[in-house]
């Protein structure tokens, strides 16, 4: 998968969102706006005028499993100010995931 699989829609608070499901179960959460972890943090015209975005990984129950997939160093939660290369890594590393 490619960053430009994702899929964004209007956010409602303002700026951008995707969910992306993955066919083991995991889901990948991109946003980006004036209220998120992205760069620049202002709600722009296209959601692929970011620099960097937040993301967050969940499992099939809904819980957060970022950590499962970025390390140690990480929690559970949102991460931001991720590159779409390092998004595109970590879609990689979830699809790959048994």
């Amino acid at each position: 998968m490619k960053f430009s699989d994702i899929i964004f829609k209007p956010h409602p608070y303002a700026g951008w969102k995707s969910r992306t499901f993955f066919p083991n179960g995991f889901e990948l959460s991109v946003v980006a706006g004036e209220s998120m972890y992205c760069s620049p943090r202002k709600n722009l015209e296209s959601p692929y005028d970011y620099e960097c975005y937040e993301i967050a990984v969940f499992d099939s129950d809904g819980e957060f499993c970022t950590k499962q997939f970025l390390g140690d160093g990480y929690a559970d939660d949102v991460l931001g100010w991720q590159t779409r290369e390092e998004i595109e890594s970590l879609m990689k590393t979830i699809s790959e995931h048994v």
